[in-house]
């Protein structure tokens, strides 16, 4: 009997992940296969009970289930429960463990752009999810300061609160303009959901003026949105999630199957799918 994989949202059509996924596994001589499950939130918990029959592998979260899988599953990681959130399950001798390899993705995607070390300063849009695994995310790298910005910011400070050995502070857009953070940033991270639609800006064009020319303008979604395009007409180095999609994967699957995922095949797949869409 072939494994199954899968990932698990509401919705999922758009996903690439299988693109990724299935010439990993292939690569990899696994007899499986990845697929979609669409799961509303009321089917969310039998959905999740599947995952303890025989031949099932594991399977991706995506949204909005993140945080509603955890009371279903046995066990977290460690970065699962900083995190709040778990977008990885793995199986493990009839209990379910859950894991969050999106930190990983983030961590590892900034790493391999240079963004580390003490000297990191970063600025992170939003306060939600993404924005929580931004800043495990620059802990891991040791960042020296984070800016935290959101439309309100009472929630940016709640966020904040939970980082109690991370130098990081909240404020608003409009605070943000008339403070040093901009100029000083290593990194800006887009971590909102505003960018999927075209020509959306989670902040004014204008604000990136106040970059310095070595910052990284990162943006989680994995297309290229107007922040990426405003930026580049700056000069500014620019970065989409699609390297973050394809690095959580392979952690994914190296969860799954022991194995180390083929990252190289991965990402060149994933950007044939990408393309492919657009």
């Amino acid at each position: 009997m072939s494994g199954r994989l899968g990932l698990i949202g509401d919705p999922v059509v758009h996903s690439i992940s299988p693109e990724i996924q299935q010439p990993a596994l292939d690569a990899l001589g696994i007899d499986a296969k990845y697929e979609l499950w669409h799961t509303t939130s009321i089917d969310l918990e039998n959905r999740i009970s599947t995952l303890r029959l025989p031949g099932v592998m594991g399977a991706n979260v995506t949204v909005p289930h993140k945080q509603a899988v955890i009371p279903f599953l046995d066990s977290l990681s460690e970065t699962a429960e900083r995190a709040g959130a778990v977008n990885t399950i793995v199986p493990m001798e009839g209990k379910l463990h859950g894991d969050n390899t999106d930190v990983y993705g983030l961590a590892r995607s900034l790493k391999e752009r240079g963004i580390q070390g003490s000297g990191l300063q970063a600025v992170v849009l939003g306060a939600g999810g993404a924005a929580r695994a931004s800043l495990l995310a620059l802990e891991q790298l040791g960042a020296a300061g984070v800016t935290v910005v959101n439309r309100t910011a009472r929630r940016a400070e709640e966020l904040i609160g939970q980082f109690p050995q991370l130098d990081v502070r909240a404020m608003t857009v409009s605070d943000l303009i008339a403070d040093t953070a901009l100029s000083a940033a290593s990194v800006l991270i887009n971590a909102t959901s505003i960018g999927w639609s075209k020509d959306e800006m989670p902040i004014q064009s204008s604000v990136l003026d106040l970059l310095s020319g070595a910052c990284l303008v990162f943006d989680l979604t994995y297309r290229d949105t107007a922040l990426l395009i405003e930026a580049r007409k700056r000069n500014l180095q620019t970065l989409d999630g699609l390297p973050m999609l394809v690095l959580q994967g392979a952690r994914a699957l190296e969860l799954w199957t022991g194995l180390e995922a083929p990252v190289d095949l991965m990402m060149e797949r994933g950007m044939e799918a990408r393309a492919a869409r657009s």
